[in-house]
């Protein structure tokens, strides 16, 4: 089984989509029976990957090679590391808690709502665990179609808008990442005379200076659209309004970490000459933290409760790209911490937002008050998923927040001066939404009778509120499986970086004698080499 349990992961969403086809569209209460227990049984099959992973192991574990189509030199190559296996346990989980969370709210068309939940599931899966760039490029594209669909059809009244902004955008973006993706495949041929997309076949190939910062450009619009980055954000807050709320969630919880997956498993190690270059990663810096400050102040804006949570996606994944090219081994870890913590955060938030508009049908931040004397319930959880939002210690978003800000500072103080600007306007927006939201009185007679939250809607927060403070009490695990992967993308474009110590990223590294071999002492904690 062992053999082949991430295709088992992969195809278990479709396994019951395939089954769902079957039931007829009358019996609802059967079909959104069956879409959770197959969500479910996707999130229990995916847990033998936690059990079996080997931290500390070099490469990629659970791989599956068969010859696709060979006359292209594609190939079904699948595998995953510790950046993997966190981003496909974020997304199992989710697509769960995000099925879950739609038992009430669609009512309409309802199998075909959940078979496109089920084959994003899949998509998204397969995103985050493939080793051949045509098998990614595959995937990535058929994430396009479900969420399109599930904007467009069961989304808000600008829904139709929205939808084709999502999808016009994202398909620009790839259609530049498919321009880089054939000059490596083509470059490949004329240094080794076959033809491949495997990602370990195609980091051989030694491209000019000038050439890798091309490709870098076009690989960076296409994940920068994905993130997203400013200011390629535009699309996000119209698609996060209109989606239903399942939709919301699983947007920020799990398509937006595919962008800066994108980075960390394409661009930086297949490109570092281009990745460490001086300007490219001042421009990438400058534009993470100007995300961070404007997605901020937008928030803080803001009287649409659901554009508020919007708005805010822009300025935490910004914190996410700092740290990646911060380009040390805390930035790196730091981000993709922060990646789980945003997607356990920001999903409990839409959730919240969810529930209570299936309430009252209005997301109005002045149309409630004092909800915490009728929903006491609804208050803590909410107190709890901003407070996770906010970065408060104990929790999770502090410790992706904390580890990143180190990996800027040690890259560049000012990095780091400025972004620490976000952590403080970022508790303002969500302490400010809590306060005229939750405390004081009962402003609005409408808010008296609405109901508390039910036992099923507290059940999808419960494991979402386990992991956010089992990371933030207890991360150790969580940087021990990053420790290898987060170290091997480090030495690839800094040859040399743990033996020679840790140097800003636009220092030179200066001779040292004895050096010692790669990894010997990989760390993530901040002392010394």
């Amino acid at each position: 089984m062992d053999q082949h349990l991430l295709s088992i992961v992969l195809l278990t969403p479709l396994a019951g989509l395939a089954v769902l086809l079957f039931i007829p569209g009358k019996s609802k209460d059967l079909i959104r029976w069956w879409a959770n227990l197959a969500a479910f049984a996707g999130f229990l099959v995916s847990l033998l990957l936690v059990s079996r992973f080997q931290t500390g192991t070099p490469g990629f574990q659970f791989e599956e090679r068969v010859d696709w189509i060979p006359s292209l030199g594609a190939h079904y190559h699948i595998g995953m590391d510790g950046i993997s296996l966190l981003l496909v346990m974020l997304t199992t989980l989710m697509g769960f808690v995000a099925i879950l969370g739609s038992w009430n709210a669609v009512q309409d068309r309802s199998k075909e709502y959940y078979a496109m939940f089920l084959l994003l599931q899949t998509g998204m899966i397969g995103v985050f665990i493939s080793l051949d760039f045509f098998l990614f490029y595959i995937f990535w594209e058929l994430v396009l179609v479900p969420m399109y669909f599930i904007i467009g059809v069961w989304g808000g009244p600008r829904k139709l808008y929205a939808a084709i902004k999502f999808f016009l955008y994202t398909l620009a973006g790839s259609v530049l990442m498919l321009l880089g993706i054939l000059t490596l495949y083509f470059q490949h041929y004329a240094q080794f005379h076959f033809y491949t997309f495997e990602i370990s076949e195609l980091i051989k190939t030694s491209l000019p200076l000038g050439l890798q910062q091309w490709v870098f450009w076009a690989f960076f619009v296409g994940f920068a659209i994905k993130v997203p980055m400013f200011p390629f954000h535009t699309w996000l807050p119209d698609a996060h309004v209109e989606a239903p709320t399942a939709g919301s969630v699983i947007l920020a919880a799990v398509l937006l970490k595919m962008g800066t997956y994108g980075f960390l498993r394409f661009s930086l190690p297949l490109l570092p000459q281009a990745s460490m270059d001086k300007t490219i990663v001042q421009v990438l810096a400058i534009l993470s933290i100007v995300g961070i400050i404007y997605g901020a102040l937008v928030c803080l804006m803001q009287q649409d409760w659901k554009k508020l949570v919007a708005y805010s996606s822009v300025s935490h994944l910004g914190f996410c790209t700092l740290g990646i090219f911060s380009m040390n081994p805390n930035g790196i870890a730091g981000s993709v911490i922060q990646q789980v913590n945003h997607g356990i955060s920001t999903g409990m938030l839409f959730m919240v937002i969810g529930i209570i508009y299936e309430r009252r049908h209005t997301r109005a931040i002045a149309e409630y008050g004092g909800l915490a004397h009728v929903m006491p319930k609804f208050a803590v959880i909410f107190a709890i998923a901003m407070l996770s939002s906010a970065g408060l210690p104990l929790l999770n978003g502090f410790i992706g927040e904390f580890t990143i800000l180190q990996g800027a500072f040690e890259a560049n103080r000012i990095w780091a001066a400025f972004a620490v600007t976000g952590v403080i306007l970022g508790a303002a927006y969500l302490l400010w939404l809590y306060q005229r939201t939750m405390l004081g009185q009962v402003t609005n007679g409408k808010n008296l009778t609405i109901p508390d939250m039910s036992l099923r809607e507290i059940a999808t927060f419960v494991p979402l509120i386990a992991w956010a403070v089992w990371i933030g009490i207890y991360p150790k695990p969580y940087f021990d499986i990053l420790q290898r992967p987060v170290a091997e993308i480090v030495e690839r474009v800094r040859p040399g970086y743990f033996a020679g110590g840790r140097l800003a990223v636009t220092q030179p590294q200066p001779p040292t004698p004895n050096p010692q071999p790669p990894f010997s002492q990989p760390t993530l904690s901040g002392g010394d080499r």
